[in-house]
């Protein structure tokens, strides 16, 4: 028998990490998340690390659903792994 192995949970950096690159793959996406969080292109590149971008990636897919569904498309990861994550950061929803 062969075992299952499952893909380890993404942790809070890794998991920014790959909305930062879904948005740098779609520009009118990045154009959106930086009006929406108050962003412009210099602030965005000094905060790339930060918790505080980090935690704004993580809430601004979780409450956009279909940009939330592409990026796990694209990551091959189940919206569900991520909004484990998102919970982990806001325990009380």
């Amino acid at each position: 028998m062969v075992p299952i192995l499952h893909k380890a949970e993404p942790d809070l950096g890794s998991l920014a990490d790959t909305c930062l690159g879904y948005l740098a793959e779609n520009p009118d996406d990045l154009l959106r998340f930086m009006e929406f969080a108050g962003y412009d292109p210099a602030s965005l590149r000094r905060s790339v690390g930060s918790a505080q971008l980090q935690r704004g990636l993580i809430d601004y897919f979780a409450s956009n659903e279909s940009i939330l569904l592409a990026l796990c498309a694209n990551a091959a990861m189940t919206p569900e792994s991520f909004m484990r994550v998102w919970h982990q950061l806001n325990p009380a929803g």
